[in-house]
């Protein structure tokens, strides 16, 4: 495999790394934004389908494309990744990190319809599995493992509903996307979580319901691809997940834990952008 060599910060930022993925605790209330009264009466209901009349998210995207990092995870151990399509596009060169200043240099497929993104690599981590298709009610826990302001993280998450993200400027578009209400986050992890962009948002069961592609820090807020948004993305890009992959349940005594577990086998890796091509 090709590894190229990585700046010099993100060396730095992989050593602090290391040293966060050492802790084995989490408080879930830990410097999350309070989270929203369960509203009576639809805690549990069945999440409708997708609606064009569904309220929306506005999210203005600059039209140059700048070098940055974001979180992606396995669906295939032979180097099959997702991340959020923010995260890569307009890269000429693309890494997911695998140890301490290394790097394997990705290829970057870009769905056009969705903020989802599949990275291809030389070799792989064992995948997550998916659950796509699994029937979702408001209130349903999420857990959200990645590398929040570029270092290991982790958020939770509740339900509340579907919105549609409203993409103006470069890559255009609009599309169903889940909306969550942040319950708790990594200890001492204060203000924004950018960086956990591409991060699996995963279920009571370690599934993968959807890809963690925004935030609205003042309100609380985390949003997700819908499942049907990224079941599209891998068909579009005739990707095909593991058949078989293993999942841990994941409660909010212990999300903490299984989130440091998947980063070290790398099924939940950070992604870097190292240069955008001329004129994105």
């Amino acid at each position: 495999m090709h590894f190229p060599k990585l700046p010099d910060w993100l060396v730095y930022a992989a050593v602090v790394l290391g040293l966060l993925i050492a802790a084995v605790g989490r408080q879930e209330r830990a410097d999350a934004p309070p989270p929203p009264p369960p509203v009576p009466g639809e805690e549990g209901v069945p999440l409708g389908p997708a609606s064009p009349f569904d309220p929306s998210v506005v999210v203005d995207v600059p039209g140059k494309a700048e070098p940055g990092t974001g979180t992606a995870f396995s669906i295939a151990d032979r180097g099959v990744w997702v991340t959020a399509r923010h995260v890569v596009e307009g890269c000429s060169k693309a890494a997911i990190v695998v140890a301490e200043g290394r790097g394997v240099e990705a290829t970057v497929h870009i769905d056009p319809h969705s903020e989802a993104a599949i990275l291809t690599t030389e070799g792989g981590a064992p995948p997550l599995p998916l659950g796509l298709a699994l029937k979702l009610r408001r209130g349903d826990r999420a857990y959200h493992p990645g590398f929040p302001q570029g270092h290991a993280g982790e958020a939770t998450s509740r339900l509340l509903g579907r919105e549609n993200l409203v993409v103006r400027g470069r890559g255009a578009r609009t599309e169903p996307v889940l909306v969550w209400a942040e319950t708790g986050r990594t200890d001492g992890l204060k203000g924004t979580l950018a960086g956990l962009s591409g991060a699996p948002a995963l279920d009571r069961a370690g599934r993968v319901i959807g890809v963690t592609v925004a935030e609205a820090p003042r309100r609380g807020r985390i949003y997700t691809t819908a499942p049907e948004t990224l079941a599209a993305t891998l068909n579009e890009a005739h990707e095909h997940p593991a058949a078989f992959a293993m999942g841990e349940s994941v409660t909010t005594d212990n999300y903490g834990r299984v989130a440091d577990a998947l980063r070290r086998d790398l099924r939940v890796a950070q992604v870097i952008c190292l240069a955008t091509a001329p004129g994105t």
